[in-house]
């Protein structure tokens, strides 16, 4: 018995690979599509997975799903669930799962996605340690606040701010541990992280800063961490959100496919490997705005770049006479918790050669720094300013000259749509 035979195969069903299917669906209505996920589910939004409403039960947990089985029947995409690729001919064109099973493609996608960093303090394995990622993850924490009483998260980025306000939302003592000197150092200045950090103890979470966990304490369940300085903290619950690493891509890089921190492709999503493409977290990609290879972790990113490469996937069937397109978006993502909003857009690496411009300030809760690199507008990050993510995104995308608006953009009440082009 031969391989089974689909002319696109997508390796994971998050939502980079399965908008990559339903847009090779609009493109071509007759060929077929397999999506490979290493989860048995369908796509679900792992953006309300650390939102309190969901944690909460204040909206049905079904909410969660943004494609069921239905639709991948009625757009005939077969789903393959619980599986990975362990081995790729790209020769052959012949993809082998953990099952042995053998698919053979014609134009295939690398969308997996990437995996939390597991924490290997002493005592890690203790029962009690949790990460989010996946609905899996999603569901055990939703368990483990119903009876928990003193929580500890780990980590200073959006996971850790998410968290310590869903579990203190959920009544738990909130503990938040930070390794640095302040919240999302260095991305963020001190001010802005000083905002953050102001807004979660005014919600009566403590935060402890330049702590490291040297030990976590408990028989089998966890019922403490102590700290490098001695400082022992009860809890019977930790979240842990210390950021995340490629999955295993042996069976790419084996094939030729060429790797560094993540799969690298072109501006077109295109690796290195004739008809495969990667999107997603896992792409790592030549951005046209900052004309530099960049790797980018969220939501709207991933999605965006799934109808790219699926676009091009099909635009590479020459009978469907398609053109293809360069993947150019400004990414951003924003967040809001303990009656604060966060949001980060474009390129916001503070790198010295990048000119900051202060609007607003901290005192009047209302801070923003704009990223400059040259003449241009390359990204920006925003304390409860998230209505002018809209102008800010379309500076960078028209590449707009901002040399001679210095003193306009360091004034919060100068409206940004007047330096947009006419």
């Amino acid at each position: 018995m031969g391989p089974e035979k689909y002319k696109y195969l997508i390796i994971g069903g998050g939502v980079a690979g399965v908008t990559a299917a339903e847009t090779i669906r609009t493109k071509d209505e007759t060929s077929s599509i397999a999506v490979i996920n290493d989860e048995p589910y369908a796509l679900y939004s792992r953006v309300m997975l650390s939102k309190a409403n969901f944690f909460l039960g204040k909206i049905p947990f079904d909410e969660v799903w943004l494609k069921g089985e239905e639709w991948y029947k009625k757009n005939r995409v077969a789903f393959i669930g619980g599986r990975l690729v362990v081995f790729l001919d790209a020769k052959n064109k012949i993809a082998v799962l953990d099952d042995k099973r053998q698919i053979s493609y014609e134009k295939l996608l690398i969308s997996t996605g990437v995996r939390t960093r597991e924490w290997d303090v002493p005592g890690h394995d203790k029962k009690g340690i949790y990460y989010l990622r996946t609905l899996e993850d999603g569901k055990a924490i939703m368990a483990a606040i119903k009876s928990a009483k003193k929580a500890v998260t780990i980590g200073g980025g959006f996971i850790g701010f998410e968290m310590a306000d869903l579990l203190k939302l959920a009544g738990l003592d909130t503990t938040m541990l930070l390794r640095e000197n302040y919240f999302w150092e260095p991305t963020l200045d001190a001010a802005s992280g000083k905002m953050i950090e102001n807004a979660l103890e005014k919600t009566g979470i403590k935060i402890i800063k330049n702590a490291e966990v040297t030990e976590v304490l408990g028989d089998k369940n966890v019922e403490s961490v102590v700290l490098k300085d001695g400082t022992k903290i009860e809890c019977d619950m930790i979240v842990c959100g210390i950021g995340v690493i490629p999955p295993p891509l042996e069976f790419a890089r084996e094939a030729g496919v060429e790797i560094k921190c993540g799969i690298l492709t072109n501006e077109y999503l295109e690796t290195n490997v004739k008809d495969i493409w990667a999107a997603g977290d896992i792409a790592e990609y030549k951005d046209l705005l900052l004309e530099e290879n960049i790797q980018l972790g969220n939501w709207v990113n991933a999605r965006e770049q799934g109808r790219i490469s699926g676009l091009n996937m099909a635009a590479s069937c020459d009978e469907l006479g398609i053109k293809k397109e360069a993947f150019k978006f400004v990414s951003f993502y924003t967040t809001q918790g303990a009656g604060i909003s966060v949001a980060f857009i474009g390129d916001s690496r503070p790198f010295p050669d990048r000119q900051i411009i202060l609007r607003g300030s901290p005192d009047l809760n209302s801070y923003e720094r704009i990223l400059v690199v040259g003449k241009e507008l390359v990204g920006a990050t925003m304390i409860n300013r998230t209505s002018e993510l809209t102008s800010v995104a379309k500076l960078i995308q028209n590449n707009v000259d901002v040399s001679a608006y210095t003193s306009e953009l360091s004034n919060p009440d100068f409206d940004l749509k007047q330096l947009l082009p006419k």
